[in-house]
């Protein structure tokens, strides 16, 4: 069993679920997510000879939840990564995994931290280097300037989004998960106008067996607990991740890095942007190993959890 604690990593505590012995592999999860959407790899990973911790990131669950827009800025997160590996093992790099939300977090970490990070390894998220404008400017040009909804956009009014959420967080986080996975039939759920909700035309959710009631128990308690400000103003901070990571244009990650994508995961070809992320990538990962999982979502280590474990323990024992 993981040893749940509250580590202080300078500017503000994260909750951190450990466990095992061994160099240190932090977990960062993606939205809405929390420490537990790694509950199926904390375990191999320590059986493995590892000190396995899966974070909360700040805002959700048991960790530090500022207020501020600007206090959920990918500058300040990744100092909540180099302050954790500083506080767990300050004398040997850390190898980071991250997923959805996590997976640019880790990546840039590793990017911009290079002497505290040996590896890193992303799911569903591929690295696409220095941005070349904010992401805002993207989907305004592709979806929001032609009347097309898109998710991001919606997110970026404060409290809007959360309102929608909080009404029932079991019933938002559920639908969400569901409409992006790899069970759920094609269709065109995100395509409305914008200015529609959240939740607008997503399907029923069906029984699967990678969410069960008991996981959609925990991430319910979290929300109801946490609320979601902090996980939405990740996504309001476009701009100045832009403008913090000028600083590395040019620069790649030169570490070993691994991908796991899935199929039916529009994130894992950038919503249609890339047709092969894994080549996309070698341009800035030189090192890096790709698998690309047939017909899995987005929720990639929980759809497919031994897979999942087997790519990440092969892996992890050839560092």
């Amino acid at each position: 069993m993981s040893e749940m604690r509250m580590i202080d990593v300078g500017e503000l505590s994260l909750r951190c679920a450990l466990e095992g012995e061994g160099p240190l592999v932090i977990m960062v999860h993606g939205f809405p997510e929390s420490w537990y959407s790694w509950r199926h790899q904390i375990g191999p990973i320590a059986e493995a000879g590892f000190t396995a911790c899966a974070i909360d990131v700040r805002g959700y669950g048991g960790s530090d939840k500022p207020h501020p827009v600007e206090a959920y800025a990918l500058e300040r997160i990744v100092g909540d990564l180099v302050g954790l590996k500083m506080a767990l093992q300050p004398d040997q790099p850390a190898i980071l995994i991250g997923h959805d939300w996590g997976a640019p977090i880790v990546w840039n970490t590793a990017l911009t931290h290079p002497e505290h990070f040996r590896a890193v390894a992303g799911l569903s998220v591929p690295f696409a280097g220095v941005p070349q404008r904010p992401f805002t400017e993207v989907f305004h040009e592709h979806f929001t300037s032609q009347g097309k909804y898109f998710y991001q956009e919606y997110f970026q009014a404060e409290g809007v989004a959360e309102a929608e959420a909080e009404k029932d967080p079991r019933d938002w986080v559920h639908r969400m998960m569901y409409s992006i996975s790899g069970d759920v039939p094609p269709g065109s759920y995100w395509d409305k106008p914008y200015g529609a909700m959240f939740l607008e035309g997503l399907p029923d959710p069906e029984p699967v067996p990678w969410l069960t009631d008991e996981d959609l128990d925990f991430y319910e308690a979290e929300f109801k607990s946490s609320g979601f400000r902090g996980p939405l103003n990740r996504y309001r901070n476009h701009v100045a991740d832009y403008e913090w990571l000028q600083g590395w244009k040019g620069k790649r990650i030169e570490q070993p890095a691994l991908f796991i994508g899935g199929t039916r995961d529009p994130a894992t070809f950038l919503f249609g942007a890339v047709t092969d992320p894994v080549g996309m990538m070698k341009f800035f990962a030189p090192k890096i190993e790709g698998h690309i999982l047939d017909n899995v979502g987005h929720w990639t280590q929980q759809e497919r959890p031994e897979e999942v474990n087997r790519i990440l323990l092969e892996w992890l024992a050839r560092l």
